[in-house]
């Protein structure tokens, strides 16, 4: 069953087309990446998906109903969630607070609670650093606390958007491992990621997106055994 379909969408800036008719899906339970050079468009559609950026053209149908014009506080509500590139947590804030800000829209105290436990067991470093200012983290913890910000708010769709950019390679194993079990405790995934190679190892489905549109599409497998892939974004 598919959880997001995404439909001939188009996404401008100005006279600028960012996106052009593009058409994927995501099934539930799945990790489906979307891969491409800088500038292919992958930021502007994870944007659109969240609400942040509004389509010129085209349908965004999550669980069933078109959301391409819902604000993205009632995205997020409906269970969607965004990592977004270059983590964004909140500096002057606590690990915890930021943490608590990710459950905003939550106020069942004794599941916002039982929630935190969660977080704090796949990412035992935050626990550790709850008190501490987000912004003194390293790069690695501070993806680390983006995602476990985007999971308070229990969401059924992760949009992850670079998350091993600008990481040390130590780092980069582990949250890729992260994802991975983040789909086995039952989050479907979209992945943005430059990392072709870590991102198609772990995906079910993956698109490659040039200059606004999807030019290649397969399971992971299939796209990292391509000539055409290995070539352009593995360095075969």
């Amino acid at each position: 069953m598919a959880m997001l379909e995404v439909k001939n969408l188009s996404i401008s800036y100005g006279a600028i087309e960012a996106v052009k008719n593009v058409s994927f899906e995501v099934n539930e339970g799945e990790v489906v990446t979307l891969i491409g050079a800088n500038g292919a468009g992958k930021t502007s559609i994870l944007r659109t998906i969240s609400g942040l950026v509004r389509a010129s053209e085209g349908e965004i149908m999550y669980v069933g109903n078109d959301i391409s014009k819902t604000p993205a506080r009632k995205i997020v509500a409906d269970g969607l969630a965004q990592v977004p590139e270059g983590r964004h947590v909140f500096p002057g804030l606590t690990v915890m607070e930021n943490l608590e800000m990710g459950a905003y829209l939550k106020t069942n105290k004794e599941e916002n609670a039982a929630n935190l436990k969660k977080v704090f067991e796949r990412f035992p470093r935050l626990e550790e650093r709850k008190g501490q200012d987000a912004a003194t983290l390293s790069g690695g913890e501070q993806q680390m606390l983006a995602m476990g910000r985007a999971l308070m708010s229990q969401p059924k769709l992760l949009l992850l958007d670079e998350p091993s950019m600008g990481l040390a390679p130590i780092f980069i194993q582990e949250i890729f491992d992260i994802i991975q079990d983040i789909q086995k405790q039952g989050t479907t995934v979209l992945l943005i990621e430059q990392n072709a190679n870590k991102a198609l190892a772990i995906a079910d489905r993956g698109y490659v997106l040039e200059t606004g549109k999807i030019v290649l599409s397969g399971t992971g497998k299939e796209l990292l055994e391509s000539d055409e892939v290995r070539k352009a974004y593995l360095g075969g």
